[in-house]
């Protein structure tokens, strides 16, 4: 059965479509920019920051999930710039323990809702 999963701690969808969907044990998050959801402001003052505010958004999504970043199984990274690479990967990879951390791809993309450098989506089982 498919359940819709919405926090306030995360921005909300700016179009047709939901936070995450839980079917079964396993959740599907739509890609999170870095968007604060208190002021609905953009957070692009470095790449750093920039992740760091897409895997706290991430983060709140999981949580309501009654998940954690260990259950994430499948991430994907979307970046305007290959050159941002390490410094985004540096952030990513404080989220997760490197011996459980999930599969994944980073795709360099033409652009990004919002005109911002960094989108992530995660797969997640419990």
């Amino acid at each position: 059965m498919k359940k819709i999963i919405f926090t306030a701690k995360a921005p909300a969808p700016i179009g047709p479509y939901n936070q995450a969907v839980l079917i079964g044990s396993t959740l599907y998050t739509s890609g999170q920019i870095a968007l604060n959801p208190k002021t609905g402001e953009l957070i692009l003052e470095d790449i750093e920051t920039e992740t760091n505010q897409v895997m706290q958004n991430l983060k709140a999504v999981l949580e309501t999930a009654d998940m954690q970043f260990s259950n994430v199984v499948k991430t994907t990274v979307f970046i305007m710039n290959m050159n941002d690479f390490v410094a985004i990967n540096k952030v990513y990879g404080q989220y997760f323990d490197e011996h459980n951390a999930p599969a994944r791809e980073t795709v360099q993309v033409a652009g990004l809702p919002k005109g911002v450098n960094v989108e992530i989506s995660m797969i997640a089982v419990k």
